[in-house]
C-alpha cells in the first residue's frame, strides 16, 4: 500500500494516493452518474451526472483523508511518529511508527477516526438541508445527503471490535486497561478480527452465488483483507511478547566496517565486499560522523562500467532515512523504524552521537529464533529485567558474522 502519487504534507504528514485508489474512483463515478443519480433525480443532462459522480467521488476521498488524518494528529499529540497516509483500494492508512504506552492513548488514538467521520456526516447531512430548504439543486441536496450516509455508515464500520479495524482498537484499550497486558489485548483484538473477516467472506460467497456478484466479491474482499491484516496483527503481538525487555544492545553486531562518503564503489568491492563478503557498510566522514549507509542491494544496482567513478555518497542512504537507535532503546521500538531504503538495517549510536554497532535483519532473525530456548538460549528468559547476551562471534577484522552474506 505505498503511496504512488503523492500529495505533499498535510499536517506534517506526508499524504498520497495508492493507484488502487482509482478503482474506487472508477465505481463511485459509474455508480453514482450512471445509476443513482439519474434514477433518483432525472431529468439533468448526462454530463451533469458526470461532474456531481466526480465531486462526490472527490469529496469522499476528503472525508477518508479526514479520518485519517485525525487518527495521525491524534497518534503525534500521543508521542507517536507517524510515517505517512495512504489512500488505497479499501480506504486509507496512517503508518504509525511506535506504539501507544497506555490504554488511554490507544483509545483516544482509535476513537478519533470514526469520530472525524462522524463529524463530516453532520457537515453533508447539514448542507443537504441547507441545499433543500433554500431551493437549490435536488441533484446538489442528493450528493450531500449521499456523502453523509456514507461517512456514518463508515464510521459505524469502523467501530466494530475487530481488529485492525478502529473497533478492534477500542476493543485493546478496554482489554489491555483490564487484564494490564498489551500483548494479551491485541492478541485478543486479532483474534476477534480474524472471525470477523471469515464472516465477511462467507457473506459475500452466498451474495455471490445468490446473484449479488459485484456487492458479495467486494465484501469478500474486504473479509479477506481483515483476515491478512488481523493474522499480522497477531503476529506483531506475540513477538512483541517474544522481544520482550531485548535491548539494541543485546542485538547489534559491531563495531562495524565503515567506508568514507568520497570512495568509489569500484575501491569498496576490492578492499571490503569481496574479502569481508558483509551487507551493510555505514559511511562516515572524516571527523567520525556518521553520513549514510550503503548497503550490498545498492552496490549492485551500479553498473561495472560506472562503479569506478560513482562515489558511496552518490548511492548512499541519506542519513536522515536511516533508522537510529540508541543502545538502551528497546529492540521492539526500534523495529516499527527499520525499512524504506536501508533494506532493514539500523545504526547504533552513542550518547556523542557515535557510531558503534548495526542492527541487521540476520540479527533480528537469530534473536527471533532463539526467543523460546530459555537459558539454553541466546538470552536468560525473554521477559526478564535483567538480559545477558551470549557472545556474539566475530571474523577479526571489525565485522559481525550476523551481517555476512
Amino acid at each position: 500500500m505505498r503511496s504512488s502519487i503523492p500529495l505533499g504534507r498535510i499536517a506534517g504528514v506526508q499524504v498520497g494516493l495508492n493507484l488502487s485508489v482509482l478503482v474506487i474512483v472508477v465505481i463511485l463515478v459509474a455508480g453514482l452518474a450512471l445509476g443513482r443519480f439519474p434514477v433518483v433525480f432525472p431529468g439533468y443532462p448526462p454530463v451533469v451526472y458526470l461532474l456531481a459522480g466526480l465531486a462526490s467521488a472527490a469529496l469522499f476521498l476528503a472525508s477518508l483523508l479526514a479520518h485519517e488524518l485525525a487518527h495521525a494528529v491524534t497518534a503525534r499529540r500521543n508521542g507517536i511518529e507517524v510515517e505517512r497516509i495512504t489512500l488505497w483500494l479499501l480506504g486509507g492508512v496512517a503508518e504509525l511508527r511506535g506504539e501507544p504506552r497506555s490504554p488511554g492513548a490507544d483509545l483516544r488514538i482509535a476513537v478519533v477516526g470514526p469520530g472525524a467521520s462522524l463529524l463530516a456526516g453532520l457537515v453533508f447531512g447539514l448542507l443537504a438541508g441547507l441545499v433543500a430548504t433554500t431551493g437549490g439543486a435536488a441533484l446538489l441536496a442528493g450528493m450531500f445527503s449521499y456523502l453523509a450516509a456514507v461517512n456514518v455508515l463508515l464510521a459505524i464500520f469502523n467501530l466494530i471490535p475487530a481488529a485492525p479495524l478502529d473497533g478492534g482498537r477500542v476493543l485493546r484499550a478496554a482489554l489491555w486497561a483490564r487484564w494490564g497486558d498489551r500483548a494479551r489485548a491485541a492478541i485478543a483484538a486479532a483474534r476477534a478480527g480474524r472471525v470477523f473477516g471469515y464472516v465477511l467472506i462467507a457473506l459475500g460467497f452466498l451474495q455471490v452465488v445468490t446473484g449479488s456478484g459485484f456487492e458479495g466479491l467486494w465484501l469478500a474482499l474486504i473479509g479477506l483483507f481483515l483476515v491478512n491484516a488481523a493474522s499480522a496483527e497477531e503476529q506483531h503481538a506475540r513477538l512483541g511478547t517474544a522481544l520482550y525487555g531485548v535491548r539494541v544492545a543485546d542485538v547489534m553486531s559491531g563495531p562495524p566496517v565503515a567506508a568514507h562518503p568520497d570512495e568509489s564503489v569500484s575501491s569498496l568491492i576490492e578492499r571490503v565486499v569481496m574479502r569481508q563478503r558483509l551487507s551493510t557498510y555505514p559511511l562516515v566522514d572524516e571527523n567520525g560522523a556518521f553520513v549514510g549507509l550503503v548497503t550490498l542491494n545498492r552496490i549492485r544496482r551500479v553498473s561495472p562500467e560506472r562503479r569506478p567513478h560513482t562515489l558511496l555518497r552518490d548511492i548512499a542512504c541519506s542519513p536522515q532515512d536511516v533508522p537510529r537507535a540508541s543502545p538502551e532503546e528497546a529492540l521492539t521500538d526500534l523495529l516499527d523504524r527499520m525499512g524504506g531504503c536501508t533494506d532493514g538495517r539500523a545504526v547504533v549510536l552513542d550518547p556523542a552521537g557515535r557510531l558503534i554497532g548495526l542492527i541487521t535483519p540476520t540479527d533480528i532473525s537469530r534473536v527471533i529464533q532463539t526467543a523460546g530456548l530459555g537459558a539454553a538460549g541466546l538470552y536468560s528468559g525473554l521477559r526478564g529485567a535483567d538480559l545477558v547476551p551470549a557472545a556474539r562471534p566475530r571474523d577479526g577484522r571489525g565485522g559481525s558474522d550476523h551481517d555476512r552474506l
